[in-house]
């Protein structure tokens, strides 16, 4: 399994860092995934091994961020992120450290984690490692501060939505005292990047248990916040960008030209998924997930895709060619309302999808166009 090709891989760099007399942890949401059965791929190692150490070690060390002691290494083709022990001193904006100083000590490293659960470590054996009552807290399915949740929130605002994120993904329930100061800190987010907000969303809303992530941000009142005005009107849907089509906030949040299309073409679809036109104008996928908003089975919307007698222009029997051959005429403006009606008919199916019959069809409807143009 990869999950145990990448944990024999990381002990095995760990135990490299130790034979150098350093200190090294497997730490964070590979051991809490590991614990929990859940499969990760990304993999954070603490040490006390500095950046320079580090370089000296692994020759194809990536220096991830100098400012915070990251550094990036690929071992045996996986990557790892190795960060040294470091205490933060103090934060700008509300997100980022201001200083940090190297330390030669796990437990104070661990304190200024997030929450318990992350903070649970393995050594090289393989054994767990918990100095911070993580496996306690994994077991009562809480995700409770490491230290003061007003100070925690206050250092970096993202942890509010991290919070959130792993609730919901964890199927966890937030310690009291850090949802009280959630709904208390909630004003903080306005400082807080569109990307940086965007991309934990995307987090919650992908995740299976995207409505308990929902229910969530509403019951803490972050829908305010994050400008998510219309969340009261979310169904369930197991697709992010659909979502997001029914948040309708494309003008608010950072979407790529391709998102903001689709999106458009799921509301524009959202009344009638299972119609011949919307599934042939705009595609199997859009309607499919209108259709899964609208509590429609996906089958029904497969079903009638695959029996559509087109499913694009070209699928028709006739080239542009042979059409303006038999009609012994050059291209012209006429073309696309004259392909247009041409589709329509065959998707109606008042006209089967055959050379001849599309021809003379063809040029009825041309006769029809010249005779309108005069008028």
């Amino acid at each position: 399994m990869v999950i145990d090709y990448m944990l024999k891989t990381a002990l095995k760099m760990i135990k490299t860092i130790e034979d150098h007399g350093f200190q090294a942890y497997i730490v964070g949401g590979f051991v809490r995934d590991y614990l929990l059965g859940i499969p990760s791929n990304d993999v954070d190692i603490a040490t006390s091994a500095t950046p320079k150490d580090l370089k000296h070690l692994f020759q194809d060390a990536c220096l991830s961020n100098d400012d915070y002691g990251s550094i990036t290494v690929i071992f045996k083709n996986i990557h790892f992120e190795i960060t040294t022990f470091r205490k933060e001193l103090s934060y700008k904006d509300n997100r980022r450290p201001d200083q940090i100083i190297y330390i030669d000590n796990l437990k104070e490293d661990l304190k200024r984690r997030d929450f318990t659960v992350n903070t649970i470590c393995m050594d090289q054996k393989g054994n767990i490692v918990d100095l911070l009552g993580g496996c306690e807290d994994l077991q009562k399915k809480i995700i409770r501060s490491v230290s003061d949740p007003f100070v925690l929130l206050e250092e970096d605002v993202l942890r509010i939505l991290r919070a959130v994120r792993f609730a919901t993904t964890l199927q966890f329930e937030l310690d009291d005292t850090l949802k009280e100061v959630i709904k208390a800190k909630k004003y903080l987010l306005s400082r807080l990047s569109l990307n940086r907000k965007k991309e934990e969303l995307d987090k919650i809303f992908s995740s299976p248990f995207a409505m308990r992530g929902i229910a969530l941000l509403k019951e803490l009142g972050l829908d305010k916040e994050l400008s998510l005005i219309k969340i009261y009107q979310v169904k369930p849907c197991s697709q992010v960008i659909g979502i997001w089509a029914m948040l309708e906030v494309d003008d608010i949040y950072p979407f790529t030209r391709n998102e903001k299309t689709l999106m458009e073409e799921i509301r524009q679809v959202l009344d009638s998924p299972l119609s011949f036109s919307n599934l042939y104008h705009y595609g199997l996928y859009p309607c499919v997930v209108a259709a899964e908003i609208k509590d429609i089975d996906k089958k029904k919307v497969n079903e009638a895709y695959l029996a559509l007698p087109i499913h694009r222009r070209k699928d028709l029997a006739i080239t542009t060619k042979e059409l303006l051959n038999y009609l012994e005429v050059k291209a012209g403006p006429f073309l696309k309302p004259l392909y247009q009606e041409l589709e329509e008919l065959v998707l109606t199916r008042q006209v089967k999808n055959e050379k001849e019959l599309l021809l003379e069809k063809g040029k009825e409807l041309f006769g029809k166009l010249e005779r309108d143009d005069n008028k």
